[in-house]
């Protein structure tokens, strides 16, 4: 004689498993949704960062104010915002950052002529 199974004893099993499956892929989504944060972060502050760098070496006959007000317009317009600014000669080298949700980039760049090594 075969042994008859309980069915009640398995009875609500594989909701249990669905329910576990579920959170697991909730984690790995909200995982995923913040790393894609923080490279949003990264990429603005550092597209920000080159392009105020380049803005205040083009404006570096302006001197330091003047090419760093510039800097942080065009970092302003990128969504990102100035930390730091110092322009030496025609070499500027500006830092910025930048938000996405909670979390913060912060990128350095330097701009100026090219240097020709004889």
């Amino acid at each position: 004689m075969r042994p008859v199974r309980d069915a009640a004893r398995d009875r609500g099993a594989a909701t249990v498993w669905v329910v576990v499956v579920m959170a697991v892929l909730g984690v790995i989504c909200g995982a995923v949704l913040a790393m894609a944060q923080v490279v949003v972060a990264r990429h603005r502050a550092g597209g920000a960062a080159d392009l105020a760098a380049l803005a205040a070496a083009d404006r570096w006959e302006e001197g330091s104010t003047g090419a760093c007000a510039g800097a942080a317009r065009v970092a302003q317009e990128q969504g990102a915002r100035i930390v730091r600014c110092v322009v030496r000669g025609e070499i500027s080298e500006v830092t910025a950052t930048s938000r996405a949700g909670p979390f913060s980039a912060t990128i350095s760049s330097r701009a100026g002529p090219p240097t020709h090594d004889p």
